[in-house]
């Protein structure tokens, strides 16, 4: 197997479980270092170790993303166990849903702070080690790519009813992945978003499994999930793999031309 990322380093947040885990585990089969941030020490241990026996390298960070401290540390403990970074990966996040006329400013803030301002927090606090080295890199003659993929939904570019925070955050990791590229691209530093339609992972699971994240059950009620897949051209929910693969092309040289874009992972759905 050609291994697309050879020697390089990447962070991945929400690493733990889900479609980061999978892309974590992707990318590490592609010979990447990955640093797994995750609020879930156990699951982010378990993808490190995960890791090392594919052959690869990697540490975890735990802490909350919405502390405004934790991106810089997970930035800089990347910096210290590896010596470099090639590719961050936003993806952390979860739903606090509600309808509009009932949701709280904690509850709109909260989604806005996990979706968007981490994110921005990362990639700020990354600065030194990737646009400035590049600044260097620029003027020794070399070209070396780096990338930015930031995890976006469908939800974010239509919208979604109930949704008012996270469609608005979502919205929001579209113009910020646009401005970046902007901004960095002369420094051949790619940022692109991933707007991802149905995916299989812990959100979108039965609500009725009861599984609970930060003390929510989280999931959709069986009855609109199934209306949901029935609407998907595909008839099926995307698995996790097939959202990393995506990823996997934007973190790749397969797409060192591709910049400022929003890729729609959705299985045919309108977004």
């Amino acid at each position: 197997m050609v291994k697309l990322l050879e020697n390089q380093v990447a962070i991945v947040t929400g690493g733990g479980s889900g479609i980061g885990k999978a892309t974590a585990l992707l990318f590490a089969e592609h010979g990447a270092r990955v640093a797994i941030a995750d609020l879930d020490e156990k699951l982010a241990a378990e993808v490190v170790e995960d890791i090392k026996g594919i052959g690869s390298d990697a540490i975890s960070i735990c802490g909350n993303l919405r502390n405004p401290e934790m991106p810089k540390q997970v930035v800089e403990a990347t910096i210290s166990a590896f010596g470099r970074l090639d590719i961050i990966v936003n993806n952390a996040g979860y739903c606090l849903d509600g309808s509009l006329h009932k949701m709280s400013d904690e509850q709109f803030q909260e989604i806005l702070d996990i979706h968007l301002l981490a994110p921005f927090r990362v990639v700020r606090a990354a600065s030194p080690y990737m646009r400035d080295v590049a600044k260097k890199e620029i003027e020794q003659g070399i070209v070396h790519h780096r990338k930015i993929i930031n995890v976006s939904s469908g939800s974010g570019v239509r919208g979604n009813m109930g949704q008012a925070n996270y469609s608005s955050a979502k919205a929001g990791v579209i113009g910020f992945s646009k401005v970046v590229a902007k901004e960095w691209g002369q420094f051949n530093i790619n940022s692109n978003a991933v707007a991802f339609g149905f995916i299989d992972t812990r959100l979108t699971r039965p609500k009725e499994e009861g599984t609970e994240i930060n003390g929510e059950v989280v999931g959709i009620p069986e009855k609109v999930r199934n209306m949901l897949i029935n609407s998907i051209p595909q008839k099926r929910v995307g698995s996790a793999e097939e959202a990393a693969a995506s990823i996997l092309f934007l973190a790749s040289p397969l797409s060192n031309y591709v910049n400022g874009q929003v890729l729609g992972v959705n299985g045919g759905s309108l977004t």
